[in-house]
């Protein structure tokens, strides 16, 4: 019986215990102090060794400005023999709440001293200091620690420290360290130095990382360092740069995979940087020893040589692409090809029917779900330039119902409702569009957002729904690149359709053309009709967004790019543009932006 009533006892204080814990980490966290200092201090009374415990009574203490009640219990506690060494640390800055410096630097002494016959200490009281914001007691522990057991390595620790300091110079040559010596990976290295660079190769920051590489490439020539500026190059959309550095990494490393090189190609060109983009491509061309490789890169040059091309270059393209054709033939594994060409003589050289036997032709071929898919939705589109709307569909919703919950699946889905708007089957597309709004792509979930939304609210007020059916016109001109036509459809609407709700997105679509054929003056126009007697609307945002890259990198009217940036970051926060926008305005105002 006896046996049973102190079990009975000690089940009964493990809620109490439990709640009085809870109870006064809950004050604590709400600042009420006073409530909080009654239940820690029986909290430390009933468990002397939990350090939680302690730390919540000395904030309490302090906070209530009772800082001779903490100096007694941490002095308490540094007699007993569990005395650890932060607790020097926590007295000290007992101290320095007192205004007591000389006393509190005795303190943190006394906690330094345990490392030198414990090198092991250096993490605890590092980074006890760092929690104090005591940045170069902090470096001492760690350094101190190392001279005294090499096997230790806070350079991570250290670096971030110099960091908070603004020592970019040591930091860098800390994470360095840490890099060559294999303690650290690359690609956490580079997140951590981004964060202190810019886009700016004039930057201070950006200067003082240059040095450091350069000065150790030329002392030790490790591929490493070719790496780390060839990175920091395209840091600062220096691609022609970065190049050279790949170049030298090639040469030297005598390798035949040039991915890295891909993928310098790749991001010069996704900048809108081709002039550099080009010899990259060129160059692998020329040096590739993978066939594809080789093909994605004259195909990349096709693509740029595309812009702008007028009747002649567009006749040479259409040679090159009949060579490459006879030199690949039909592969699973260089179908890109095959949808290049198609897509070129659709779009390009308005031969839909030549380029949907190249692709039936190819989907003969034994391919994967994947390939397939990628295939059929570019013959899709291949059908929908054609009018061939209802075999277009059947080939998108193939993949929608085989891929259903994969991106590529989703993709297939909007072409489904984009096929069926331009038809005119606004319900079916409709329905389509609410799936995608939660698209985990937020560019399709967007882009279902706008178009759902142009079709509801351009029902609503006219059953005959003249004017969605003009418009969806005018979009699917612009889809065949019949970009005159498409404009003046929409001014078709403009004029007779005026003071509907269709008026808003006629204008930004037909301001997007204008935008695309160079009428950069009338394009800017129509954004800023949307602006002004449409700018309590849903495309507002679109709208200053659409003119603010006009006047950045068209009109070159900074001044005024900022202006409709901040519009949206102001008024538009939860705008799809509003990331972009913040970018593009920090850097127009000469912002460090990493």
């Amino acid at each position: 019986m006896k046996s049973i009533c102190l079990i009975l006892i000690f089940l009964w204080g493990i809620p109490v215990l439990g709640q009085a814990d809870f109870l006064a980490k809950q004050y604590l966290n709400d600042g009420e102090y006073e409530k909080a200092l009654v239940f820690f201090e029986r909290l430390v009374k009933d468990n002397p060794t939990r350090p939680d415990y302690l730390e919540g009574l000395l904030a309490c203490y302090q906070q209530l400005e009772r800082y001779q009640e903490a100096e007694e219990l941490l002095l308490d506690k540094i007699d007993s023999r569990s005395s650890s060494p932060t607790i020097f640390i926590e007295l000290g800055y007992n101290y320095r709440l007192q205004d007591l410096p000389d006393k509190a630097n005795e303190s943190y002494e006394k906690a330094l001293n345990f490392i030198e016959s414990n090198p092991n200490y250096g993490y605890l009281i590092g980074v006890r200091f760092e929690r104090y914001a005591l940045l170069d007691f902090a470096l001492r522990a760690y350094s101190r620690a190392m001279a005294l057991n090499p096997q230790l390595d806070y350079n991570y620790q250290m670096a971030r420290i110099y960091g908070e300091k603004g020592d970019i110079e040591k930091m860098y040559q800390s994470f360095l360290e840490l890099l060559l010596n294999g303690k650290a990976s690359k690609a956490n290295i580079l997140r951590n130095i981004d964060n202190f660079i810019s886009e700016n190769p004039q930057d201070p920051n950006n200067l003082s990382l240059k040095k450091i590489l350069l000065k150790n490439a030329q002392a030790n020539p490790d591929l490493l360092w070719n790496e780390l500026l060839s990175w920091l190059f395209v840091q600062q959309r220096q691609f022609n740069l970065a190049f050279i550095q790949e170049k030298a990494i090639v040469k030297r490393a005598a390798i035949n995979d040039l991915q890295r090189m891909e993928s310098l190609g790749n991001i010069a060109l996704r900048e809108g940087a081709t002039d550099d983009a080009i010899p990259i491509f060129e160059f692998i061309e020329k040096n590739g020893f993978d066939p594809v490789s080789r093909l994605n890169a004259r195909l990349n040059l096709i693509d740029i040589a595309l812009k702008g091309a007028d009747e002649k270059a567009i006749k040479a393209i259409d040679e090159k692409f009949i060579r490459l054709i006879n030199e690949y033939g039909y592969q699973g594994e260089t179908l890109q090809l095959q949808i290049a060409y198609a897509n070129f003589l659709t779009f390009k050289k308005d031969n839909p029917a030549e380029a949907e036997k190249i692709l039936k032709q190819a989907l003969q071929l034994p391919l994967t779900k994947y390939t397939e898919a990628y295939v059929k939705i570019a013959l899709g589109d291949i059908l929908v330039f054609s009018q061939k709307f209802n075999e277009a569909l059947i080939n998108f919703s193939q993949i929608q119902k085989r891929l259903k919950n994969d991106p590529l699946g989703q993709e297939a889905r909007f072409r489904v409702a984009q096929t069926s708007f331009y038809k005119g089957d606004f319900d079916w597309a409709l329905t389509q569009l609410k799936v995608l709004r939660s698209s985990t792509s937020q560019l399709i979930a967007n882009d279902a957002m706008q178009l759902s939304l142009l079709i509801s609210d351009n029902s609503l007020e006219d059953s005959t729904q003249t004017a969605l059916k003009k418009y969806a016109r005018a979009d699917f001109l612009a889809y065949q690149n019949k970009t005159k036509a498409s404009v003046e459809a929409l001014g078709d609407i403009l004029e007779n359709h005026k003071g509907e709700k269709i008026e808003d997105e006629a204008l930004l679509r037909q301001g997007k053309l204008l935008e695309e054929s160079g009428n950069f003056d009338a394009a800017r126009l129509n954004y800023l009709k949307v602006i002004e007697f449409f700018g309590q609307d849903i495309l507002a945002d679109d709208a200053h967004f659409a003119i603010a890259e006009l006047y950045r990198n068209e009109l070159n009217q900074p001044e005024k790019a900022k202006y409709h940036f901040e519009q949206i970051i102001y008024n538009y926060q939860d705008s799809y543009y509003f990331p972009q926008a913040r970018r593009n305005f920090r850097i127009l105002r000469g912002d460090v932006v990493n």
